[in-house]
């Protein structure tokens, strides 16, 4: 595969990158998100059992 972009290549490839990380980085704080909510779920579940 070769990738004949010109003048633009630097802007380009930067700009890619830079989309790469912001998505990665999402993905990354959903997930880390979600362990922490499901985790205050389950102890909200736990309390609700022992009083309930």
């Amino acid at each position: 595969m070769n990738l004949e972009l010109g003048k633009y290549a630097e802007a380009v490839l930067s700009s890619y990158a830079v989309s790469l990380v912001l998505i990665f980085s999402l993905v990354w704080l959903s997930l880390r998100r979600s362990r922490k909510v499901k985790a205050q779920l389950d102890e909200v579940e736990v309390r609700r059992k022992q009083n309930g």
